[in-house]
């Protein structure tokens, strides 16, 4: 998210250290959350957070057919109730009446069951899909009249502030659904959407905007700026109709500090407490450590991201139900099909487990993979599910491959240079990573990447070098797992996060009305650009028709002479990729290969459309990858 953030700002987070006490004479109802729940779940049970001055002073009844208060709960804060439902399969959707009295005085809250639609929900992301990751306020302006609210705590919209709000909201990505499936994308993913009502923060003096959307104020709403929770819901089902999944952005580990709870905290335990601020050291070594100090994960664990992001306590049992119920709710409501969870590293693992849980118990498909920016397959391992005995065992289906990111960024950089074909060098960053798979269950459900919203652009990493993008891109395509693309990659955006991520965080060129140039076209994009775009559709549509680079076996060879090879292989065809990381052309004989290319005598360049005769000997020109069909 915010990659080693290391400012101290100051914020008046003492004010958020002890719950207010309740003064009103007379009770009230402001707020139920969850905001609603649905017949017929897996789970029976929900707890509702009960809120309203003396809203925990009340006694609570509920008279409503199929639906039983299990248990009334208060805590530190007398503003508060928990109340435990049971919600049985014969109960009939309907308003419930939450009835909570006092002495002579009743409150009487609405609170609503409904019955469950069947719209598609929780399909999942596979490796048969392909992955978009857009920040929605820099990708296209649809409703300009969402822009920015005078109510909202910030109510500034200025394109020309690379910190300010730029207005994109889900208006405008639905317009450019068809956008994507031209590109050959199967899913889409944004930053979070949820409602951010942030004022601007002094970050490292300069004041910023929560456009990126990590600082939750309320679980319940999405932001009205990005079209609230009926654009939302209309959105998914726009995609959905077009054959596009939705990946939601979750974020379990901290809120915004304006978020409504901490306005009047439910207790001390709500966040992680300290005597004065202590941020996270961002270390995530201590977690996976048997020779660790407990201070030291404490501090990785406990810390707070940085300081206007209170960190969430949850072993906390309220805060633990209140996350997963809203988890559930997301879901359900809008009908998304995976999640990606934002800092899965800070969390208290054993509330992931629960979490991931519980979302699996009623969406068995739902894929969720979460962000442990980690730089080594064993401590990638420990936050997916992994074959290393491991004290703690994590359940979670996927994660974010940063190890192979990181591996195929140290491999191009040394493309064509004389480190090609070096020991440790070149490829084989990429086969050594490979080469470790055995530690993940299941590494084809990890999603793959070139860069994201917190790291340098793909095309600056590897110098403006279109050879470099070509082969990065060929291999994210055709190796395993599931592929993400950070926007714009696809036309060429670039730059370096300096002097900050604003400066990769860039609207996309033809978003928004009265844009000089609309990238989203042929015709407003260069000669380069269009190769880009035509070279990342050719190989994305490729793979979304073709099974053997979706579930296909992988077999890698070692890379030998700067020249790496690997099959995709299965009943229904056989792909090699052949990549020449040197800077002269090379001839490759393939009697190496005959374990994979026994019986094919020839193949189609998938990327050319070239036929070849014979594949005896292969001929790669310098600094290219190509992908050939393999046939009889």
């Amino acid at each position: 998210m915010f990659k080693h953030l290391k400012n101290r700002l100051l914020l008046p987070f003492i004010a958020l250290l002890l719950p207010l006490a309740a003064t009103a004479q007379t009770a009230a109802i402001d707020r139920v959350n969850p905001t609603n729940w649905w017949v017929g779940m897996k789970s029976p049970n929900v707890q509702l957070l009960v809120h309203g001055p003396g809203a925990g002073t009340l006694a609570y009844t509920v008279n409503y057919p199929g639906v039983k208060l299990v248990k009334s709960s208060t805590v530190e804060n007398p503003n508060y109730a928990f109340l435990d439902l049971s919600i049985s399969p014969t109960a009939k959707p309907g308003r419930v009446q939450l009835v909570g009295k006092k002495g002579g005085q009743t409150v009487t809250q609405s609170w609503e069951i409904k019955a469950r639609d069947n719209a598609p929900k929780g399909q999942g992301v596979t490796a048969a899909d392909f992955i978009y990751l857009a920040m929605p306020d820099r990708f296209a302006n649809g409703d300009p009249s969402n822009d920015k609210f005078a109510d909202m705590r910030d109510p500034n919209m200025d394109r020309a502030n690379t910190f300010f709000r730029h207005g994109g909201d889900l208006a405008g990505a639905a317009q450019r659904i068809p956008y994507l499936k031209d590109l050959g994308v199967t899913a889409i993913w944004f930053t979070p959407l949820t409602e951010n009502n942030q004022p601007l923060t002094n970050e490292g003096g300069t004041m910023r905007a929560s456009y990126h959307g990590y600082g939750f104020t309320d679980q319940y709403n999405i932001d009205k700026r990005f079209g609230g929770n009926a654009g939302y819901k209309s959105y998914v089902q726009q995609a959905h109709a077009a054959g596009l999944k939705v990946v939601q952005d979750a974020v379990y580990n901290h809120v915004g500090n304006t978020h409504w709870i901490l306005q009047d905290l439910p207790m001390k335990s709500w966040l992680h407490q300290w005597p004065t601020y202590t941020n996270t050291t961002y270390k995530y070594q201590p977690v996976t450590d048997p020779h660790a100090a407990q201070s030291d994960r404490k501090n990785t664990l406990d810390g707070w991201f940085v300081p206007f992001l209170p960190d969430l306590n949850q072993q906390n049992p309220y805060v633990a139900n209140y996350l997963i119920e809203n988890a559930i709710w997301c879901v359900e409501n809008f009908g998304i099909d995976a999640w990606r969870i934002d800092t899965y590293m800070y969390n208290d693992q054993p509330f992931m487990n629960r979490c991931n849980a519980a979302l699996l118990a009623e969406y068995p498909r739902l894929h969720i993979f979460g962000e442990s920016m980690v730089n080594n397959v064993v401590d990638q391992s420990y936050y997916t599910r992994n074959t290393i005995g491991f004290p703690f065992k994590s359940n979670q289906p996927g994660t974010i491959d940063f190890v192979l990111e990181y591996a195929m960024l140290a491999g191009l950089k040394e493309v064509g240079s004389p480190n090609a074909a070096g020991w440790d060098n070149g490829a084989q960053h990429v086969y050594q990573a490979l080469a470790q798979d055995a530690v993940y269950q299941d590494p084809t459900k990890l999603v793959t990447l070139l860069d994201n919203h917190d790291q340098n652009r793909f095309l600056s990493e590897v110098g403006d070098d279109l050879d470099k993008y070509k082969m990065g891109l060929t291999w994210l395509l055709t190796t395993r797992g599931i592929p993400s693309m950070y926007y714009g990659t696809e036309i060429l955006m670039k730059n370096f996060k300096d002097p900050t991520d604003a400066e990769v965080r860039k609207d996309f060129p033809g978003g928004w009305a009265g844009d000089k140039e609309d990238k989203f076209t042929a015709a407003g994009r260069s000669a380069r650009e269009n190769e880009a775009f035509d070279f990342v559709k050719k190989l994305a549509t490729y793979r979304r028709d073709h099974k053997v680079l979706h579930t296909g076996k992988l077999m890698q060879y070692l890379p030998q002479d700067g020249l790496y090879v690997y099959f995709r292989y299965d009943a229904t065809g056989t792909v090699l990729v052949a990549s020449n990381t040197t800077d002269k052309p090379a001839s490759l004989p393939t009697a190496r290969f005959s374990e994979r290319m026994a019986g094919f005598s020839k193949a189609r360049n998938v990327l050319t459309g070239e036929s070849l005769s014979s594949v005896a000997t292969l001929q790669l020109p310098a600094k290219t990858a190509v992908v050939l069909e393999l046939g009889k």
